[in-house]
């Protein structure tokens, strides 16, 4: 057994999420989660919403709102649409608590001891309008390097080179257009250059990771610099040293804040728990195991300056230095980052309204539904598309016609011919050579998960269906009259029975909530697939924005899970007339979606 940190990329909540947010984050860490507690391991997944930084601002202008009432909305709409899609947060919870800001601030310090952090005069970008402080992810123009245009103030997705707003070719304001106005500010920097060697050291070893992920942090490492980690605005964590620990007009960047999420949402975990040191478990045994999850836009905070801030709080880099107050942590075991989802051939946009919210997504269709989508056909390698063409197929012919199918007329014959699990009698080679292909998937599709290889995966899950389903159609089991016959039914039942007894299984970790049900019509009781749950809670300090005020976060009892592996069924076990477990959808869903995008619905 190992402790397995699943480090989820923090949500924004400055709007609903769409369903590209999450089936490059969500989604796939979930899956990953279930996975690995049900092969035993001892899993922390840790999350929050991101509220920091000039676009909350914006949001809560556009609103009438003040910057804590726009997150407290957002906040509590992805707490409940993340809910929703099962995803398993031991904690989910924000930015804006005083453990985070504590935490923050350690780390800075830490950094500033050991001489990571260093002051610069530079040029930063002002909107004209506002004269508020633009974040470089929100100015967009040419690249200077490749010629792309659409290049951010931070790196171009097109070539990967890092950049500054003020290298830019006509940079723009994505929020309102306007060109910035570039002025000189002090600020503070960490000092990326300093942990180049270690840094190219550290990703040598990381050999399994994927090659996306890989090729873009290498091109980085060429072309290293000192990146800005304050910023000038009054929403923030406070910068911790005399003379800027009070100052309204300096707050460190959201970007620096939100990475150094994951460890306060341990932390938060750990005191929520009553064992304040339980999250060293995860961060500070060489042998403990941590995969962050997020889309391919976050790839280098996570594999390049996470790890640098983590190799300065230990002392780690070139100018040395010793561990900060919190002690030394271990470096990321493997980035795990999807591509893009678009969707009906264009890129996500909210405010173009070529989007899909979550919320509205589950209103009308399933959440296991959206779940196999994702698994099936998502960003796991490559840009992906989302067609309701291609949702309703797979619905449909997958998940309706093939795992419903089985599932259902499995049970119905049971029910109808023996009103319970009924015993097997002597196995043919037919019937044994389908329970060890079912036996055999465990192993593969385990592997494959392990290996952040999802679509591989559940493609071997539902092979194993596809294999219950031709043994059955061969065996015509209806066909089979007269007690003569009834003994071989009762096997072939009972063989039908166990295979999809154990493809729910190994689809639990994909499809929790059909799982769930299927243990149901199987005669089970209690939880099999455990689902997380909405929690209103107390900020431990009340020394941030939110005060004394109560909050929702995720949490939920993942520990009593069923083992990954093939469970025998229980002769004997009442059967009812089954249920299906996914709701076919008509074709007419093409059309009606495709009225809603083009109306902005």
């Amino acid at each position: 057994m190992s402790h397995v940190l699943t480090a989820v990329a923090w949500p924004y909540a400055n709007g609903p999420r769409h369903i590209g947010h999450v089936s490059g984050f969500g989604v796939p860490a979930d899956i990953f989660s279930r996975y690995m507690r049900m092969a035993g391991h001892d899993v922390l997944m840790v999350s929050g919403t991101d509220e920091h930084g000039t676009p909350i601002l914006v949001q809560s202008d556009n609103e009438g709102l003040t910057a804590i009432e726009a997150v407290d909305k957002y906040n509590r709409i992805i707490v409940e649409d993340l809910v929703a899609l099962g995803l398993t947060y031991d904690l989910f919870t924000r930015t804006t608590t005083g453990n985070h800001y504590q935490v923050v601030q350690e780390i800075f310090t830490a950094l500033h001891d050991n001489g990571y952090i260093i002051p610069k005069t530079t040029l930063g970008a002002i909107s004209p309008s506002t004269g508020r402080t633009l974040p470089d992810r929100y100015i967009e123009g040419t690249c200077p390097i490749c010629g792309y245009d659409g290049a951010r103030g931070d790196q171009c997705d097109n070539c990967g080179n890092q950049l500054d707003p003020t290298d830019l070719i006509n940079p723009v304001s994505r929020i309102n257009g306007e060109t910035p106005k570039f002025v000189e500010e002090e600020h503070f920097f960490l000092d990326l250059p300093a942990f180049a060697e270690t840094l190219a050291s550290w990703l040598d070893t990381r050999d399994e990771w994927r090659p996306n992920v890989v090729r873009f942090t290498r091109n980085l490492l060429g072309d290293l610099k000192p990146r800005a980690i304050s910023r000038d605005l009054d929403w923030g964590v406070p910068v911790p040293l005399d003379g800027w620990r009070d100052r309204k007009d300096k707050r460190l960047y959201v970007w620096f804040d939100a990475v150094i999420g994951y460890l306060s949402a341990s932390i938060e975990w750990a005191r929520r728990s009553g064992d304040p040191d339980a999250w060293r478990k995860w961060w500070q045994d060489p042998q403990a195991l941590s995969y962050y999850f997020m889309g391919k836009d976050n790839i280098v905070f996570h594999s390049e300056i996470w790890p640098a801030m983590l190799l300065g709080n230990n002392g780690g880099g070139a100018k040395g230095g010793k561990p900060g107050a919190l002690g030394a942590m271990e470096l990321p075991t493997e980035v795990v980052s999807s591509e893009f989802l678009t969707m009906e051939g264009r890129k996500f946009s909210s405010s173009r309204r070529v989007v899909i919210y979550v919320r509205d997504f589950l209103a009308r269709y399933d959440a296991d539904a959206l779940r196999y989508f994702f698994a099936v056909a998502g960003p796991e390698t490559q840009d992906t598309d989302f067609t309701w063409a291609e949702f309703v197929r797979r619905n449909n012919d997958e998940l309706v016609a093939s795992w419903g199918n089985l599932v259902n007329r499995a049970v119905a014959m049971a029910a109808k011919n023996f009103g319970e699990i009924p015993a097997a009698g002597d196995l043919t080679d037919v019937d044994r050579e389908l329970l060890d292909t079912v036996k055999a998937a465990f192993e593969t599709v385990g592997d494959l998960i392990s290996r952040h290889r999802q679509k591989a995966a559940i493609g071997e899950a539902m092979r194993a269906v596809a294999a219950a389903n031709k043994y059955v159609s061969e065996s015509e089991p209806w066909k089979l009259k007269g007690e003569e016959n009834k003994a071989r039914q009762a096997t072939i039942l009972h063989v039908t029975l166990q295979a999809v007894a154990d493809c729910k299984t190994l689809l639990a970790p994909f499809l929790p909530h059909s799982s769930q049900k299927v243990h149901e019509m199987l005669g089970g009781t209690g939880v099999f697939a455990p689902m997380p749950r909405v929690e209103e809670v107390e900020d431990l300090d009340g020394t941030g924005p939110i005060g004394a005020r109560t909050y929702p976060v995720i949490t939920g009892d993942y520990a009593d899970v069923p083992a990954w592996a093939p469970a025998p069924i229980t002769v004997g076990t009442p059967l009812a007339k089954p249920t299906p477990i996914f709701t076919k959808l008509d074709p007419s869903v093409v059309d009606e979606e495709l009225a809603r995008l083009e109306a902005g619905a």
